[in-house]
């Protein structure tokens, strides 16, 4: 029974926490990251979103800690991550912002041997076009990601799985773990898997020189989201 509770739970957990996915469908269309990619690096961040509460949790039954001291420390891991959710969205969306405005293109009259014409061009995009591609396969993004989702806990591992199967065995510990943590990852890799095919089909238009700053206002929201509401 405690096993279906973990299955129900992680899958409920994951679809209803927005952060659990929208970082990397926002980040995988904005950096153009490909659905193989996009999916190992949600593979990786969900991996070790699992392993901070489920190390925390083990070591807590193994030491005899009591529940309330460890709820507690989920609960500052929570905030913490929220606030560097927050921090990178808003430091993205402002770069974000400030590269589209950069890159607008805008004219410049030229008059030499009696003729005149206009000349249209963008400050930012010639020159970052091939740097910004070396840039990009030694990107620290998806290592940024990684770090915010390894500080982040799985709220519910601990207290409602992890602590009352302590009670009957180590194997149902083991056993209520492993499929709380698979079910959580092969969630996130549907939902991100789904929402990067369903954008596929639009067109970005006038807002593609904003899809970094949309990126960042995705993630932003994700971290207001947990901070102050508690998603």
């Amino acid at each position: 029974m405690l096993t279906v509770s973990a299955a129900a739970i992680a899958f409920a957990h994951t679809v209803f926490g927005p952060d659990h996915y929208l970082p990397f469908v926002a980040m995988a269309k904005a950096r153009g990251w490909s659905m193989a990619k996009t999916l190992r690096v949600t593979l990786v961040c969900g991996m070790g979103h699992l392993a901070g509460s489920v190390a925390l949790g083990a070591l807590g039954i193994a030491l005899g800690f009591q529940l309330s001291s460890l709820t507690w420390l989920e609960g500052v891991r929570g905030d913490l991550a929220a606030w560097l959710l927050i921090g990178f969205g808003l430091a993205y969306t402002a770069w974000g912002l400030r590269r589209a405005l950069r890159n607008r293109p805008h004219s410049h009259w030229h008059h030499h041997d009696g003729l005149s014409h206009r000349h249209v061009h963008t400050h930012h995009e010639s020159h970052a076009h091939v740097h910004e591609v070396a840039a990009g396969a030694k990107s620290l993004t998806p290592w940024l990601i990684f770090v915010v989702f390894v500080l982040g806990p799985c709220e519910p591992l601990i207290p409602l799985l992890m602590y009352p199967a302590a009670r009957e065995s180590v194997a149902g510990v083991v056993i209520v773990t492993a499929v709380f943590g698979l079910i959580t990852v092969v969630t996130m890799t549907f939902m991100v898997a789904i929402a990067l095919m369903g954008l596929q089909s639009l067109k970005p238009g006038r807002l593609e020189p904003y899809g970094h700053a949309l990126a960042g206002s995705t993630i932003l929201a994700c971290g207001l989201g947990i901070a102050l509401l508690g998603l």
